[in-house]
């Protein structure tokens, strides 16, 4: 995230005409991410880690296509995905982190939090799995109370919600994913640098 604060600087002094050092920022910036990508890559893993050094997973890593980071076709992108898959999601759902593997000072559990899912969601459109996208997305959608609210986690085990509620970042991510799905100009596309078939047509037409 520090480096998506010195990129959205860059592109506010390139494309809105703001004042900023953008020379020094953008110098700033590719340090950034190539200590990013020398440091918080585990090769045998094959996924992007929760901290530099570390062998432990952490789903926020989800990110890193959704704000731009690396693009979709990144292989990083796509093999962190599959090992969030593989060691994260638990009963259709994603976990932050495995707390057996994560000292995070709590005592009990954690459930699946909301928010991570929706982000694994954004991750397949960006990927082309558009129907694991749907069915992943469907699946949080039938989580909702009574009146359409989320909240932060989900106990798969016991089938009910668990942590702050209402939770705003879960619908914030619920809004983004549907927006993903069902919009031509995709938001996560633009952000990953993914150029849509809309996008690649109507620079033709203007050509």
């Amino acid at each position: 995230m520090a480096w998506v604060a010195f990129d959205r600087a860059i592109k506010a002094v390139e494309r809105l005409g703001f004042k900023g050092p953008a020379r020094r920022w953008r110098k700033i910036r590719a340090q950034i991410h190539k200590d990013v990508c020398e440091k918080g890559y585990d090769i045998k893993l094959g996924s992007f880690v929760q901290s530099y050094g570390a062998t432990e997973l952490d789903a926020s890593v989800l990110l890193i296509p959704l704000v731009g980071f690396l693009p979709p076709s990144d292989r990083r992108v796509r093999s962190t995905v599959e090992a969030i898959e593989r060691y994260l999601v638990v009963d259709g759902l994603v976990r932050r982190y495995d707390p057996r593997r994560t000292k995070d000072g709590l005592k009990t559990r954690e459930g699946a939090f909301l928010a991570c899912s929706f982000w694994l969601a954004d991750n397949f459109i960006l990927l082309g799995r558009h129907e694991d996208a749907k069915r992943l997305f469907e699946h949080l959608l039938s989580l909702r109370n009574d009146v359409g609210l989320l909240a932060e986690e989900y106990d798969t085990s016991l089938g009910r919600m668990a942590g702050n509620f209402p939770q705003a970042f879960s619908h914030v991510a619920l809004i983004n994913t549907a927006h993903n799905l069902e919009k031509q100009e995709k938001p996560a596309e633009q952000r990953s640098g993914k150029q849509t078939q809309s996008s690649r047509s109507k620079r033709k037409a203007v050509r």
